[in-house]
């Protein structure tokens, strides 16, 4: 077959499987109450079910990108492919939440190969002048996967059960498998090249213990920074760092050239990655929480809603990747990342109890051109600033510093909503009148045990059906629902601020020049 069409039959390949690895880490939200009725799970239990594939995703991140320079990156894309369905096929058979959680750490494995090493095989697949769109599309599966999980998991939960999100990889996953036999070919790879495995090891330790405290503190809301728990591990992840980066000087073919970092470009787009997943990607999970719990959207309206913003993925993904070869890649990423902070203050701005879809509309609208145009210009600025032989490094370096940027973001931002939330809620209703005091406590102590993400399901349930026909119900409900307006005005705040440090760090150390091809 002609090179010439070939390469487009890469694309589609690795499209499909970055799609498949990035979807399996939004869609199983929405199946999380099924799963829980299922198994009878507890909340630590359940939360493991996303935890496990994400902790051990990112911590394979760094490992199979250089396990693919050495034995070669086809090998190891369809050995992760492999892996990636096995640990579907085992995942949607499951007969406890424990093995649930152990197939979805598997599965994670798979998930790192494929992310990892589809962005190289794009970028030696593709001549430098064309690189632009076929990063554009293959950033607009990402786009699409991420986004587009709540409407694809709550069509496949309501329609079949939770069982087939899982289960749906296998049909995929073996096209993929089948695609990438016959149309992706060995490239080059450093034959002579050793693995190191102290290297091995302490990266793969370190990005495990730092996004393992991040999973900590999200988990236990009752834990400082400073309990054992997560200070611990993040004491651990720096002095695993610090070995890490004095083996990796010594060693004559180390984990990672760390000269890849004197790029300020590299640096930059990393930056902007790591922003990227912390304010947007992250934010994702909390207006998710919004339309679900606060205004009642059912899983799939609200991934409906969502495909608003992942439609523009689709549109303007390839559009920017050829943009980014024109104008260059600063421009377009500190533009995109401006834009998506002015649409995340336009929610901020309008958003206000009672709350309506209008208030998000304009919001999603700037949310979505903002996701559309900056994955394309992020990957083609990593994978030009450096040489050919690190672009299997540069994409692993990539991949984690996005993903522990979605970790880093999901805490940090539940942080500031259960802050607001809770000193929100004292405020006002502490300003309740005409009520016993005693009685006001007791209301007071069950919204802060519920918590900032039980909406409106606590005045649904059983408990509030005595308390319905008192004359302070409709005000006890509007509290919250402004407690929680409070709460999601202070991530708003955050999730602004993180995309202008990325947009201004983008235009101060991107470069416009690239590496040229050798």
């Amino acid at each position: 077959m002609e090179q010439s069409i070939r390469k487009w039959w890469v694309l589609l390949t690795v499209s499909l499987a970055v799609f498949m690895a990035m979807l399996d880490i939004t869609i199983v939200n929405v199946a999380l109450p099924d799963i829980q009725k299922s198994f009878s799970s507890n909340f630590s239990s359940l939360q493991w079910v996303l935890n496990a594939y994400t902790l051990v995703y990112a911590a394979m991140l760094l490992p199979v990108s250089k396990l693919g320079d050495i034995i070669g990156r086809k090998k190891v894309f369809l050995l992760g492919l492999g892996i990636f369905v096995i640990g579907s096929l085992t995942s949607g058979l499951a007969n406890s939440d424990l093995w649930l959680n152990i197939f979805r750490g598997f599965q994670g494995i798979g998930g790192a190969a494929m992310m990892s090493l589809s962005l190289t095989i794009v970028t030696s697949s593709f001549p430098e002048k064309q690189r632009g769109l076929a990063l554009g599309i293959w950033s607009s599966a990402v786009g699409l996967a991420i986004s587009g999980g709540p409407l694809i998991g709550g069509a496949l939960v309501d329609s079949l059960g939770w069982r087939s999100i899982f289960l749906v990889n296998i049909p995929i996953g073996i096209l993929a498998i089948v695609l990438g036999i016959f149309f992706i070919q060995e490239g080059e790879r450093n034959s002579n090249g050793k693995i190191d495995f102290l290297g091995f090891v302490l990266s793969t330790a370190m990005i495990f213990t730092m996004v393992l405290a991040l999973i900590q503190k999200e988990m236990h809301e009752n834990y400082s920074w400073t309990d054992w728990h997560i200070l611990g591990l993040f004491g651990l992840s720096i002095l695993l760092f610090i070995a890490f980066i004095m083996t990796e000087i010594n060693v004559k073919q180390p984990m990672i050239e760390l000269s890849i970092f004197r790029s300020w470009s590299f640096n930059g787009a990393n930056i902007a990655a790591f922003v990227l997943g912390a304010g947007l990607y992250g934010g994702f999970t909390y207006l998710t929480i919004l339309m679900q719990n606060y205004m009642g959207y059912s899983a799939f309206e609200t991934g409906v809603k969502m495909l608003l913003i992942s439609g523009f993925t689709m549109i303007l993904g390839p559009l920017a990747g050829i943009i980014s070869g024109k104008v260059g890649n600063r421009w377009l990423i500190s533009g995109a990342l401006f834009i998506g902070a002015i649409g995340i203050i336009a929610i901020r701005y309008m958003i206000k109890v009672p709350f309506e879809w209008s208030y998000l509309l304009p919001g999603f609208v700037l949310l979505g051109i903002s996701n559309a145009l900056v994955n394309p210009p992020i990957s083609n600025a990593v994978m030009s600033s450096v040489d050919k032989k690190q672009v299997g490094m540069a994409s692993g370096i990539l991949n984690v510093f996005r993903q522990v940027g979605i970790s880093f973001g999901v805490v940090m931002l539940g942080i500031k909503l259960t802050e607001g939330y809770n000193n929100a809620l004292d405020k006002h209703m502490m300003g309740l009148q005409n009520m016993d005091s005693e009685f006001k406590n007791q209301m007071l102590n069950a919204f802060h045990k519920a918590g900032a993400f039980a909406g409106s399901q606590i005045f649904d349930s059983k408990q509030a059906e005595a308390f319905k026909q008192m004359p302070a119900f409709e005000d006890m409900k509007n509290i919250v629902f402004n407690a929680f307006t409070a709460g999601i005005k202070d991530v708003d705040l955050f999730i602004a601020i993180f995309l202008l440090i990325g947009s201004f760090a983008s235009a101060v150390l991107i470069s416009k020049k690239r590496k040229s091809e050798s």
